[in-house]
């Protein structure tokens, strides 16, 4: 695959990131990460990890799950890859270098499809999320866990204020969850059943959006 003129950025993003990647996110979003990956295990055992980064949420899998892992990072899916390796994690079924805005999965395959702190970081969200209800089966879930910015209120300044550090750690307050909420109205065929506040202190949010059968 080769590089868009939306995607080259992210990919040098990433490249410069993923030897680091773990020691800086890995404690602050493994309670996130272990929410996301039960309520998406709770739906059926086929998975899709969308931007599966370097793999820190793979191992919380049980042994029954059937995974596949995309991302847009050769780097980071090599990390990925030898997590897989050294742990033996035969429930993981693929790792593959993918755009989540084109995603080469057929229609309806998997029972939930988790987009771990990433949707504020893609280009074209509402296109991703397409692409994730395209490759769910119905009655299946999209599982985010990601930082949304406060809508309004001392919270929603602070945070105005902070954006550019923000902005450098790979998170955006100005991506509200209203935006999802409005995404899944306006498809007609999903839901957003839940969205509820996590470790720490409701900085990071878990939202499941429900395709209707």
């Amino acid at each position: 695959m080769t590089d868009g003129p939306t995607t080259a950025p992210m990919r040098k993003a990433y490249a410069r990131w993923a030897p680091i990647y773990d020691v800086v996110y890995d404690k602050l979003t493994e309670p996130a990460a272990r929410a996301a990956v039960n309520a998406a295990f709770a739906c059926g055992p086929r998975v899709l990890e969308a931007g599966v980064g370097t793999g820190l949420a793979l191992g919380y899998y049980p042994p029954e799950a059937e995974v596949y892992g995309v991302d847009l990072s050769e780097d980071m899916l090599r990390r990925a890859q030898a997590k897989v390796d050294k742990r033996g994690l035969s429930h993981v079924k693929s790792l593959q270098v993918m755009d989540v805005t084109h995603l080469s999965f057929p229609d309806g395959m998997f029972d939930a499809v988790t987009a771990q702190f990433i949707i504020t970081l893609v280009p074209e969200p509402e296109a991703a999320l397409d692409q994730f209800a395209r490759v769910l089966r119905p009655g299946g879930e999209i599982i985010l866990a990601n930082h949304f910015g406060q809508p309004a209120g001392a919270v929603a300044a602070l945070e105005e204020f902070a954006s550019p550090l923000m902005k450098a750690i790979g998170w955006s307050s100005a991506f509200k969850a209203s935006r999802v909420e409005e995404w899944a109205r306006g498809t007609g065929f999903m839901d957003v059943v839940e969205l509820k506040s996590l470790f720490p202190m409701g900085f990071f949010k878990l939202m499941r959006i429900r395709k209707k059968n």
